[in-house]
């Protein structure tokens, strides 16, 4: 029952037979004949048949969110039992959202003291994506804003409070200044991150809140990219205030505290709402709540 439930998670998640069969390791025939066994089981059909993959009837999709359960204790079960028998080991799985790629470092550095035989895999994701990534099992945590926009039914642990800076050339725009306010940043030429990001959607309701937009004259989903033009001395680019601590500061980039109105939010670890918690997220647990109050100062 287990792997046929795991197939049943894997066409959800590639919405296609084929590379749903790829991913589970076997062939489609093989894959085709566990679905319908576990309709056999069921009684009720679950995915609308076609030469295509159409969609989950909506018995299959409550089938779904069953078999997120029921996998999701399954597996922790399995880390539980390996976890008595010897040292934690394993993967962690983490998404995170671009503006907190510079601080992950702060939390997986310190479990891995103690914690030698665990691995870790980040990818980075909008924060939507965390939400849907950590709902389908493929990933164990994520890490992102916990109060800004709707953010389901997981369990949050606050990391630090984002603050916003202006990243601009000593002799730009405001760049002698030793902060600026969201409306003088509106009349900064920016370069920003893509609308699909939350962080932009953040800068976007700053400006809007006094009366100015954002007008990029670039914009990218990289963090990477935005902060190379910076760096040229020849853009601007609004980012959280630890993220450009982590980049470091070259003599043509000077980080600008934005005031007025102060705008704040939230980041934090997000895993799923299961109890038990597996040993591995137990254990990444502790180590953020740990963590937590040197990322606020």
């Amino acid at each position: 029952m287990i792997d046929k439930l795991e197939l049943l998670l894997a066409l959800a998640k590639e919405r296609h037979f084929g590379r749903a069969a790829e991913a589970c390791g076997v062939t489609q025939p093989t894959m085709s004949t566990g679905l319908k066994q576990l309709e056999e089981i069921l009684g009720v059909m679950l995915v609308e048949r076609g030469s295509r993959f159409q969609g989950f009837t909506p018995e299959g999709e409550r089938a779904l969110d069953w078999a997120r359960r029921i996998v999701g204790d399954a597996r922790a079960m399995r880390q539980e039992i390996n976890s008595l028998k010897e040292k934690l080991s394993g993967e962690i799985r983490i998404a995170a959202i671009p503006t907190v790629l510079g601080m992950v470092a702060s939390l997986t550095t310190p479990f891995r003291a103690k914690h030698p035989e665990v691995r870790f895999r980040i990818q980075s994701t909008t924060s939507s994506e965390v939400l849907g990534l950590l709902e389908n099992l493929e990933v164990d945590a994520g890490l992102t804003y916990i109060e800004n926009e709707p953010i389901g039914k997981v369990r949050t642990i606050p990391l630090f409070n984002e603050s916003y800076r202006l990243l601009t050339a000593p002799d730009a725009m405001f760049g002698d200044r030793e902060s600026v306010t969201w409306s003088e940043v509106g009349q900064v030429p920016l370069c920003l991150l893509t609308p699909d990001m939350q962080n932009r959607r953040i800068i976007d309701r700053a400006l809007r809140s006094v009366g100015a937009e954002a007008t990029p004259t670039l914009t990218s989903n990289s963090l990477l990219v935005l902060y190379t033009h910076v760096k040229t001395g020849r853009w601007a680019s609004v980012m959280p205030a630890k993220l450009a601590e982590t980049l470091g500061l070259s003599d043509k980039v000077r980080s600008i505290p934005i005031t007025d109105p102060d705008v704040n939010y939230s980041i934090g670890l997000v895993i799923p709402q299961r109890d038990p918690m597996t040993p591995l997220i137990a254990a990444l647990v502790n180590v953020a709540r740990e963590v937590a109050p040197s990322l606020q100062s």
